[in-house]
């Protein structure tokens, strides 16, 4: 076995270990010393598992502590990314998640949708409504918009699928940067219809702007999420 496939081998087994339940969040993991015995390994091969946990959420190490479990019941979100829920997904190793297509199809830009979207009125958009089913909870419903002049072709299939992987892979289009906005808001009767709320009478909501390498808006998303089951993190560091 390859050292590769051992820490990620490790890096499996710890996380599943996590996501069951046998190490709790808010509990410190054994020490690379005990890790390293356990799984009969060296201490750099238990370091780079530990890392792999560390970016995909599952721990925070904590000098002088060791490794904090995190509490994996909520999905992290990073604010200032562009990911794409699909990419989310696989970096979190949550096999459980469904896609439900509720609207797609063309409609013309209204004053709101052009002015979001930096277009004309009457101009061709592509509308796609999803929400996003995590352990049996419909938790997450995304409202997006694309300009059909630079998204030629959408199927429900894509949709149901990944529109990033479509729009990068089939398509070429070099995705760039997005300006987002997250503030919480009153449910809606969409909300209600859509989401598995469990009582809650908001949501967090992510508005994302994304603009293609030469500037033009292309995209208008808002993401709308269940209050309990979310946290949205960044990294920030202090200019020296």
């Amino acid at each position: 076995m390859t050292k590769r496939n051992k820490y990620y081998q490790i890096y499996t087994d710890l996380s599943d270990h996590i996501q069951n339940g046998t190490y709790a969040p808010d509990t410190i993991l054994p020490s690379e010393n005990e890790l390293s015995d356990m799984y009969d390994t060296s201490r750099e091969t238990i370091r780079k598992a530990l890392t792999m946990l560390a970016q995909n959420g599952y721990i925070q190490k904590l000098r002088g502590k060791g490794s904090l479990v995190l509490d994996v019941s909520r999905m992290n979100f990073p604010v200032s990314g562009l990911v794409s829920f699909k990419e989310l997904q696989q970096s979190m190793g949550r096999e459980s998640i469904k896609t439900h297509v509720h609207r797609f199809g063309l409609i013309l830009a209204d004053d709101q949708l052009a002015s979001l979207l930096q277009t004309t009125v009457g101009d061709e958009v592509w509308e796609v409504a999803r929400s996003r089913e995590i352990g049996g909870e419909r938790i997450i419903l995304d409202k997006s918009y694309f300009m059909k002049s630079r998204v030629p072709l959408l199927t429900q299939e894509i949709c149901e699928n990944s529109i990033y992987e479509h729009l990068e892979g089939t398509l070429g289009l070099p995705i760039d940067f997005a300006k987002k906005e997250i503030v919480v808001e009153p449910c809606t009767e969409e909300d209600e219809k859509l989401l598995d709320l469990k009582g809650y009478d908001h949501v967090v909501v992510v508005r994302n702007m994304v603009h293609l390498k030469d500037a033009v808006r292309f995209e208008y998303t808002e993401s709308r999420h269940r209050l309990d089951m979310f946290r949205f993190v960044d990294f920030a560091r202090r200019k020296h």
